[in-house]
């Protein structure tokens, strides 16, 4: 195979200061809005610092667009998101959440080259509204955990009351052996009927 007749790959354009900028914002954005991220977050699967760790997270996307001089593929881009996250969250996203963050990356990669931002402006204006009812919600939430987790234990507790099942009043007046009482007032009872073990 003549491999003279392939030329080599184009290197990479780059962004503007401007486009840069404006990228970063995006970056962020994104990931302000992947829930296995924030879930990593808010839980502190980094530990303390996980809040930090989430924040570097948007400088070390932009740096793997921003420095690389060969072409751009999303799986690269799809194995260092998961790299990050495992790496900092002891945490992999298998919900394809991975894959959906590379391509709204890529392209937004695309469209900022273009010096097209629209798409960022759109989720400023929609992160903005969400990150309110988020906060509005945070408190109850805490508490609906709560009440969750009681409420499981209810249904557990239930659950445990109907596997076995109350005799019928009849069965247990079968059941029931006679009792009479002696002269000193000591209940007597007299002897079962059936003294085999139930098989279950």
């Amino acid at each position: 195979m003549d491999s003279g007749g392939c030329p080599p790959p184009e290197p990479s354009p780059t962004l503007s200061a401007e486009a840069t900028s404006a990228f970063a914002e995006g970056i962020s954005l994104v990931l302000s809005r992947w829930t296995a991220l924030q879930m990593a977050v808010d839980g502190g699967w980094a530990g303390n610092d996980s809040r930090q760790k989430a924040d570097q997270f948007t400088p070390f996307i932009l740096s793997w667009f921003v420095q690389s001089k060969a072409p751009l593929y999303i799986d690269e881009l799809e194995e260092t998101l998961d790299d990050y996250l495992l790496s900092s969250f002891n945490t992999e996203a298998d919900d394809g959440s991975v894959e959906e963050v590379a391509e709204q990356l890529m392209i937004m990669h695309e469209d900022c080259l273009q010096g097209n931002y629209e798409a960022i402006e759109n989720l400023r204006r929609t992160n903005a509204g969400k990150n309110s009812v988020l906060q509005s919600r945070r408190v109850p939430n805490d508490d609906e955990s709560g009440d969750e987790s009681s409420d499981e234990e209810e249904e557990e507790a239930m659950d445990m009351a109907v596997d076995e099942p109350s005799p019928k009043p009849d069965a247990m007046d079968k059941q029931r052996p006679k009792q009479s009482i002696d002269e000193d007032g000591w209940s007597v009872v007299g002897p079962r009927r059936g003294r085999g073990r139930k098989s279950n």
